[in-house]
């Protein structure tokens, strides 16, 4: 039998990374990941590893540029407000084509907001985490299993297409704890070698330079170019989402997260009143899983979301014009209850009638 251990989803994003081969952790403390770093300033120095709680986000954000260029695998964390100010070095990180993990667990917002449960910083995970022509694959876990499981991918993802990957979580998952099946572990020695590194070359290659600036026009063109054939080959291989009885659905709600928890306990009682009532899950944010929607006959949509309404601006173009979509949702910090959506649920479908 695998052995199940009992962890909060901040540490098992953390135990996660060390198995996934990651020596190197640099980030701030801020609430509501603080356990993230704490539990990675106690286990990476066991390990040889190298933890480095920096002066600030941006100093943070580039030492993980510094690393990554290293050819090392590397991770920081925080919530929100830093994660904003981490922003110009993840755009540098783009641009050099460099590989690393950005922990996002939400608060609050805007500005200092609170340290409660939020997902308002979908808009700036997948349309805005710094300037520039680029994308960033986004990965949403909805349960502390997922926050390790989507580490790992999130370090291979990050490897095979040379692109920063983003954790996207939020306070509920960050705090709450659940029993986990922690990945194999990973030797970082058997990691693939990476031979654009500046890692030295002892005469044995050509020097290689890691940088983001191209003072010839052209030169940037084609290399934004040649980044979104990349992007291409990351829609078609690693997009994922879960459905949920969305076959007969007449109503289909769309939630990420800690969200999806609450609209799939709502689904199940909108079926148990005879409402058909169905689930899409999407767990890249980007790529976003638009063909899940296309392969839908309902004739309504509902994003539940602990924002202002932002996914649903992704869920209306994936639909195109085929259904109608509305918006359910609480900020702040405030959790919707299941009872909340379901009478959401049923107000959809009383004007189905």
């Amino acid at each position: 039998m695998t052995e199940k251990t009992l962890m909060k989803g901040n540490e098992a994003i953390a135990e996660a990374a060390l198995r996934a081969g990651c020596r190197n952790f640099f980030g701030y403390p801020i609430t509501p990941q603080t356990e993230l770093a704490a539990y990675m300033s106690r286990k990476l120095p066991k390990l040889g590893g190298t933890y480095l709680q920096a002066e600030s986000e941006v100093a943070a954000i580039n030492m993980l540029y510094g690393a990554a260029a290293a050819g090392v695998r590397a991770m920081t964390s925080s919530s929100s407000p830093g994660i904003s100010l981490k922003t110009e070095g993840i755009s540098y990180m783009a641009g050099a084509d460099l590989p690393g993990v950005i922990v996002n667990v939400q608060r609050g917002g805007p500005g200092l907001g609170s340290i409660q449960p939020s997902q308002s910083d979908y808009f700036q995970a997948t349309r805005a985490m710094g300037h520039g022509d680029f994308y960033l694959p986004v990965l949403a876990p909805s349960t502390v299993q997922e926050m390790a499981d989507l580490t790992y991918v999130a370090f291979d993802v990050a490897d095979r297409y040379r692109t920063p990957v983003v954790i996207l979580a939020d306070g509920m998952l960050g705090q709450m704890m659940e029993p986990v099946v922690m990945p194999e572990a990973l030797d970082p020695a058997d990691l693939p070698e990476k031979p654009w590194a500046t890692c030295g070359h002892e005469g044995k290659r050509a020097h290689t330079i890691v940088n983001s600036l191209h003072l010839d026009p052209q030169a940037l063109h084609d290399e934004n170019v040649q980044r979104f054939e990349r992007y291409e080959r990351i829609k078609q291989d690693e997009t994922r989402v879960e459905t949920y009885l969305t076959e007969d659905a007449d109503i289909v709600i769309a939630a990420f997260g800690a969200a999806a928890r609450i609209a799939r306990s709502a689904v199940n009682a909108a079926r148990e009143e005879g409402i058909r009532a169905g689930l899409i899950r999407p767990i890249t944010l980007w790529p976003y899983p638009a063909e899940a929607f296309c392969a839908c006959s309902a004739r309504a949509f509902i994003t539940v979301e602990l924002n202002m309404g932002q996914m649903i601006e992704d869920v209306r173009l994936a639909v195109e014009g085929a259904a109608p979509v509305s918006f359910f949702g609480r900020c702040g910090g405030v959790i919707p209850t299941p009872d909340e959506v379901l009478e959401e649920i049923r107000t959809t479908a009383e004007g189905l009638v």
